[in-house]
């Protein structure tokens, strides 16, 4: 137990060790949960928000409520409001279950997502943003999110492409768009595409070029400040062009009994003109 938060992970399977969690914190990684630390704002200020994730919440919200009246969705990694999640958190006809790898006042358990503890079809929808990156098995994890959703039931995921090494030793995997729906293949697509430009990924090859010449994690925070404007020219990207260069890239879709064909991947990525 973390206070009053059970920590239902299967230790001898997952890559967090019991030991971490009896730690003072009581945590196996340390968040700034309130994003209002120096490095917070100075990264909103860089990369700015996620306008993408603000609109596809709302769109989330709404297909919810068209299903059931109370609906109850599982946040993945939910120990910090993900950016462009708030309204997931105000809407008080939602019933949020949060649930990440280390207790915050945004979960109600400690769990590691290769293994739920949770019983199948429980849940309306899914929230799983900046999460797949950082685990083991990606394909295992979204294998877990299908089991755990009603039939039809929404996923919603935000994950990087071109963004460097940001979790040190739990940070593992990186999608194209393609890839990103390859791993979402059982899920039927409702909306797909980029969560941040070419500009964005710049602005973090500008900021981990300075961490490679030696500028350490707080100086390139602020050899990369000048360069913000970068991420403006986002708004002219356009196409296959743009999702190739792109920061990282969002799913929306519902669970699905049948999986993709294979044969469908080329097509999948020449609609993107």
């Amino acid at each position: 137990m973390i206070g009053a938060q059970p920590v239902l992970i299967d230790f001898a399977a997952s890559i967090f060790g019991r030991r971490m969690y009896e730690s003072e914190s009581g945590s196996a990684l340390q968040r700034d949960v309130s994003r209002r630390s120096i490095g917070s704002r100075l990264h909103r200020l860089t990369f700015g928000g996620n306008p993408v994730a603000v609109s596809n919440s709302m769109k989330f919200i709404d297909l919810l409520k068209q299903e059931s009246r109370r609906p109850v969705v599982l946040v993945i990694g939910g120990g910090t409001i993900g950016l462009g999640a708030e309204e997931l958190y105000r809407d008080d006809c939602i019933e949020l279950v949060g649930t990440d790898v280390y207790a915050s006042p945004h979960t109600v358990l400690v769990a590691d997502a290769h293994k739920l503890p949770f019983e199948d079809g429980m849940f309306d929808g899914v929230w799983v943003q900046a999460v797949l990156e950082h685990v083991l098995e990606p394909a295992t994890v979204v294998a877990e999110l299908h089991r755990v959703l009603r039939r039809e039931g929404l996923v919603y995921a935000e994950t990087p492409f071109m963004q460097q090494v940001h979790e040190q030793a739990y940070d593992f995997s990186r999608f194209t768009q393609s890839g990103h729906r390859w791993l979402f293949r059982r899920f039927s697509e409702i909306g797909a595409g980029p969560v941040g430009g070419a500009g964005v990924a710049l602005a973090w090859s500008i900021r981990y070029f300075s961490r490679a010449l030696g500028a350490g994690n707080k100086l390139s925070r602020l050899i990369v400040l000048p360069f913000f404007w970068i991420r403006f020219l986002d708004a002219f990207g356009r196409g296959r062009a743009a999702a190739d260069a792109a920061s990282g890239f969002f799913f929306l879709g519902r669970r699905a009994e049948q999986a993709m064909d294979p044969h469908a991947m080329p097509e999948y990525y020449n609609r993107q003109k």
